[in-house]
């Protein structure tokens, strides 16, 4: 006969095996992308041709969305050249509106990532010839400021709480108050609460996306009343805050204000809290991992933990009280709650391991970049949380249902509503550094951070009494320079019998060969654009004789 398993060892184990679930998951799932990156263009960075193409094509590693006038092309005087773009999948296409003459063209343009993000770059190519100067207007920039405005931040925070308070307090209302009449009171203080938390939510949700249209698009605020800019926004951007509203709204028109709710009645506001929680999951950066099905349900999870978790606090703090006067069922809702409070914590330590994993996609991220600074921030004002909480349930919830006079359970219950107090106000600050990481991505800056720090990388190799460099920068996913510098024997420049033949790949990605043409005597470059970082295998080719050709490979690392 089996002695049955104590409920703390349990879930002790429990967590156990989710830690065990969490690093096979690590180990097989990719992380998500972050931002879309340029993988290709048609013409190439740099190249030189006999005659404008008629479409530009530009091939990106992932979906994205076009923005109204996002691309535009200017000649090498700054003068803006006719043209349309559209984008379709991975490829933004632009087509030239007018004949070109001969000299420099660039291409500059703005897209959005899957995950919400902007991004933009340029592109510079030459029709007959390059141009002497280029003077193209500093308006038309490429750069993108990858950081949301301040006010977009704060809506978010808003649109967070209002969304978690409203949904955990209504989820409490049904899950953890006691049916006798005593407890009518503190459900109509709750209802309350979850209307004015509709309220908030609905600010939150529907200003943000003005501000998201700014931020994304690149456009002043007074392109707002353009029918075009709000037309460019992804569905989603208007689907997710009515979802949220609407499912907010209808747990609040359930929740019962007096007599305890039927089975039916709760499955309905339960049923209208997971709408509403669930409806975020479907934008920002879950949007961008792999596989998403499995993302979605995480950032699922998550929301719906943190909002019983959040929400139960702020429901503890309101009625608390009122239910120890009247007896032990103060004691008994907060048993409930901290015996579901523990599996909570469970899912959200699980869950927000695997999630950051997700988005950072390296130890990198998490420690080079101050995306991965306010997550560990995060994580440690999370802990002293959890930590409030771990008082609350081994030292003042034993106290509380140890005491059998009234004025024993007022004070022990004060003591409770006060650490409480101090725990949701934790979990706030929480939510405010969440909405802080929403509209931002560690890939970002580590892509800033790798262009500013990167510098050429060298390698030499010998094809036969050829010395030869190859020189690849600035060494950074993106846009790179391929260089070949050979001399003979004495260091003086050297030539072989054909051009020298270049091609890059990867263990993952052949990018196959690069077009390379005469810079000065013995040296040949060509442009290249690496999607990734890693190791690359540079393959070099070259005729010395009539009869010889040399091959030789070498190594380079992309940081």
């Amino acid at each position: 006969m089996t002695s049955a398993v104590p409920l703390g060892q349990a879930k002790l184990r429990l967590v156990a095996v989710l830690s065990c679930l969490v690093v096979l998951l690590l180990g097989m799932v990719p992380a998500a992308s972050a931002h879309a990156t340029l993988i290709g263009s048609d013409p190439t960075e740099g190249a030189v041709l006999d005659v404008a193409p008629e479409r530009i094509t530009f091939t990106f590693n992932e979906s994205v969305i076009g923005v109204p006038s996002g691309t535009t092309v200017f000649d090498a005087t700054g003068a803006e050249v006719a043209s349309t773009s559209t984008v379709t999948g991975s490829q933004l296409f632009v087509d030239l509106g007018e004949e070109v003459g001969e000299g420099t063209l660039v291409v500059v343009w703005r897209l959005v990532s899957r995950d919400g993000h902007p991004i933009g770059g340029s592109l510079r190519f030459s029709v007959g010839g390059p141009s002497d100067v280029v003077d193209i207007p500093g308006a038309a920039a490429a750069d993108v400021d990858a950081q949301p405005p301040v006010l977009l931040t704060a809506m978010r925070w808003l649109g967070y709480l209002g969304l978690l308070v409203g949904a955990g307090v209504a989820a409490f209302s049904v899950l953890f108050l006691p049916r006798e009449r005593a407890a009518d009171a503190a459900r109509g203080r709750l209802r309350r609460l979850v209307r004015a938390a509709v309220v908030v939510a609905a600010v939150g949700w529907w200003a943000a996306v003005p501000l998201v249209a700014i931020y994304q698009l690149g456009v002043p605020a007074s392109a707002l009343a353009d029918a075009s800019t709000w037309a460019a926004l992804a569905a989603w951007e208007y689907a997710v805050p009515s979802a949220v509203v609407v499912g907010l709204a209808l747990a609040a028109a359930q929740v019962p204000s007096a007599a305890a709710p039927g089975r039916r009645r709760a499955a309905l506001v339960l049923a209208a809290c997971a709408l509403a929680l669930a409806a975020p999951a479907l934008t920002g950066h879950t949007r961008a991992a792999s596989p998403e099905v499995l993302a979605i349900g995480a950032d699922v999870l998550h929301l719906v933990a943190a909002a019983v978790w959040l929400g139960g606090l702020v429901s503890i703090v309101l009625v608390l009280g009122d239910l120890a006067a009247r007896g032990d069922s103060g004691a008994v809702v907060i048993a409930r709650f901290s015996a579901g409070a523990a599996w909570v914590l469970a899912v959200l330590v699980v869950v927000g391991l695997l999630q950051a994993w997700w988005i950072a996609g390296s130890v990198q991220a998490l420690m080079d970049t101050s995306y991965g600074t306010v997550l560990l921030i995060k994580v440690i004002v999370a802990l002293v949380a959890v930590a409030i909480g771990a008082w609350n349930r081994r030292v003042l919830l034993p106290r509380l249902r140890a005491a059998t006079q009234r004025k024993d359970r007022q004070a022990s219950a004060s003591a409770l509503v006060r650490a409480t107090a101090a725990e949701a106000a934790i979990l706030v600050v929480v939510l405010l550094v969440t909405a802080v990481l929403v509209d931002r991505s560690p890939q970002a800056e580590l892509t800033a951070a790798s262009e500013d720090q990167s510098s050429e990388v060298r390698q030499s190799v010998q094809l036969e009494a050829i010395a030869a460099d190859i020189v690849l920068a600035p060494a950074a996913v993106g846009p790179n320079t391929l260089t070949i510098e050979m001399t003979d024997a004495s260091g003086a420049p050297a030539e072989g019998y054909e051009t020298p033949r270049l091609s890059v790949s990867s263990p993952a990605v052949n990018l196959g060969e690069v077009v390379v043409r005469s810079r000065a005597p013995g040296v040949y470059s060509g442009d290249i654009v690496l999607p990734t970082n890693g190791e690359w295998t540079v393959h070099v080719s070259l005729r010395t004789s009539e009869f010889d050709n040399p091959v030789r490979t070498v190594q380079i690392t992309v940081p």
